[in-house]
């Protein structure tokens, strides 16, 4: 069909354009008249379709209308066609006012502009569209098409569908809706039937339906598993749509539909910050992160920079990371104030200078050596870093009056069993008894595992998965709690600003969930049968990690606040003399380089603290 090539020229657009136009008025006389109209009307009936076709041909070629490809007709091209045709019904009219000035009569009757009106614009736009449908027919059968559902009735999911419909390489159908709104369940919208979303289970059995497609912008934490989980006993790859402000041009393409990962799954309810007391606190201060390149530090700082700050100062020690958060912020919508620092945050000198020279109100903390097992083989380095660091910030922060300190810990500081989390209790320590030394107020926040993190289990079963296999676990019964990245960073600005020192804030880290069922849902997301297509092998608990971390939200060991995913830990008020004297001593150890001698004296410190690691441990 030569309207269906590929490459149709434009002036046979052309052609049949001018012929649905001859067609309206010709239709439009047959309407006026009742289909008999008298034989003298023949002739005036031949010049109007001749000034018709001159006039929108004109319009035509004016709207670049025979140029466009018919098969990707778009919104766009309708109105450009409205606009065409309304411009050359103008024209008739304009016409008529002179013909009636000058020789008293109406060329174009107004009931036959009216009429040609509309049915030129039928007939021009109808012949887009069948043309449009007929070649997605042809190029892509419906018996070829594998069948979809999309999630969302809404505006979304109706730019979902057209997106599959246009795109001639993709071969799904949608067959059904999903929709929560009782209002629209029952309905059909382009033809497609809207169903409850408890309908599911029920077109998944009986339907042959190769994915779902989440096209719903928000879509609540708890509804998006139940849908997925169905989906994934049924071996149902699932899909989802991204944000609006992520499309191209505005535009949706079918490539940026992208399958579901497993850090939408692990979404909890949006937490509701007091974002406004958060920037009135906070605009117009210098703020200095540490650890800025790192994953909680650098989202930090994403989360500073709408507070309209004074400065913002970024320290970290990993020169490509930095490099890269620089370039980050330099695409950021107006001017943003900050300044990289290349540094050590062990090294006091250097660390005084920068004090010295940006004067900073508030300082987060988030700099630490964060690996457990790495940890373990190099105690002396967890020492220096994770406790001697924060020492040299922390009383730097006093020395030259800083506001607020916030320190970023970790639930492995709780009953800790591995020098890391050892390390990170310390730090706490000397942290808190700080506090009571002048106004500057210094507060702990901790947290458990976050998604995303370099140091989470996702990017290695991410990357694991890639290669075919196998997925490492230690342990078939070893669990962790999680969160999103930017739902930690959002509790630490919101305790921050709650703080009034001396604190140890614990945040809801919700239920723990079993690592090997989280490595069998990400193999299954990504469309392969676990133990079938990827192999799960258990490697062993590595040295100082332990089967369950404690429930951060432990009610006994708690209190709660205003906020309800932030708790303050019950923890003794250290004394600053004792511990100071404690971290003094310890760095001597670490700088001796004997690791059981730091391991000793870490649970000297903490008699909470009893390594998990064999090599550490004096024998019975």
């Amino acid at each position: 069909m030569t309207f269906l090539s590929k490459n149709t020229p434009s002036r046979f657009i052309f052609l049949i354009d001018t012929l649905i136009v001859a067609f309206g008025v010709v239709t439009a006389f047959m309407l006026r008249f009742d289909f008999q109209f008298p034989d003298d009307n023949t002739r005036p009936l031949l010049l109007l379709v001749a000034i018709a076709v001159v006039v929108r041909g004109a319009g035509f070629l004016a709207f670049h209308i025979p140029t466009n490809i018919v098969r990707y007709t778009s919104t766009r091209d309708v109105v450009r066609i409205f606009y065409a045709i309304l411009s050359g019904s103008l024209v008739f009219g304009m016409i008529n006012v002179f013909t009636h000035t000058s020789h008293s009569y109406y060329l174009f009757p107004i009931s036959i502009i009216a009429i040609e009106f509309f049915v030129t614009l039928v007939g021009i736009i109808g012949y887009r569209v069948l043309v449009k449908v007929a070649y997605l027919e042809i190029d892509n059968p419906n018996r070829q098409k594998r069948e979809v559902i999309i999630y969302g009735a809404g505006n979304n999911g109706l730019i979902t569908k057209r997106t599959l419909d246009r795109d001639a390489g993709v071969r799904f159908r949608v067959v059904a809706l999903l929709d929560d709104d009782p209002g629209k369940q029952g309905k059909k919208m382009e033809g497609i039937p809207i169903f409850s979303p408890e309908r599911l289970p029920r077109l998944l059995k009986e339907g042959n339906i190769a994915q779902v497609i989440l096209s719903v912008p928000g879509i609540k934490p708890d509804r998006k598993q139940s849908i997925v989980n169905e989906c994934l006993s049924h071996n149902i790859r699932v899909l989802t749509v991204p944000p609006a402000s992520r499309w191209i041009n505005g535009e949706l393409s079918f490539k940026q539909i992208k399958k579901i990962n497993i850090e939408d799954l692990l979404e909890r309810d949006t937490i509701h910050m007091d974002a406004h007391r958060l920037k009135e606190d906070l605009s117009g201060k210098t703020v200095l992160v540490t650890g800025a390149a790192g994953s909680i530090g650098s989202e930090i700082v994403r989360q500073l920079l709408p507070l309209e700050l004074a400065h913002l100062v970024l320290i970290d020690n990993a020169e490509t990371p930095l490099h890269h958060l620089s370039l980050e912020m330099d695409k950021e919508k107006g001017p943003v104030n900050y300044t990289c620092i290349l540094g050590d945050i062990r090294q006091k000198k250097q660390m005084a200078s920068v004090f010295a020279r940006f004067q900073p109100q508030v300082v987060y903390h988030a700099a630490a050596y964060k690996h457990v097992p790495l940890m373990e083989d190099n105690p002396a380095e967890s020492v220096q870093t994770n406790i001697t660091g924060t020492k040299v910030m922390a009383d730097l922060a006093l020395e030259y009056k800083v506001s607020r300190f916030i320190m970023i810990s970790t639930d492995k500081a709780v009953r800790p069993g591995s020098v890391m989390g050892a390390s990170k209790r310390i730090a706490e320590i000397y942290t808190q008894s700080m506090n009571a030394l002048n106004s500057t107020r210094f507060i702990v926040t901790r947290f458990g595992n976050v998604l995303g993190s370099n140091g989470s289990v996702i990017p290695l079963f991410e990357k694991q998965i890639r290669n075919g296999g196998p997925i490492t676990v230690t342990h078939p019964k070893v669990t962790r709690f999680f969160m999103t990245i930017p739902e930690a960073c959002q509790l630490v600005l919101e305790a921050s600003i709650m703080g009034n020192g001396g604190e140890v804030f614990m945040f809801d880290m919700g239920h723990s969930i079993k690592i090997e069922d989280l490595a069998k849902k990400m193999v299954k997301l990504s469309g392969l049968e676990p133990d079938k297509d990827i192999e799960i092998i258990y490697t062993g608990l590595r040295p100082g990690e332990k089967l369950f971390e404690e429930l951060l939200n432990d009610k006994e060991n708690t209190l709660p606040t205003h906020h309800p995913k932030i708790m303050i830990a019950r923890v003794e008020d250290p004394v600053f003399e004792r511990i100071n004297e404690h971290v003094e001593a310890l760095n001597k150890t670490a700088h001796a380089g004997d690791a059981l001698a730091i391991v000793k004296q870490m649970e000297s410190i903490l008699p909470e603290f009893e390594s998990q690691n064999p090599v550490y441990r004096t024998p019975s």
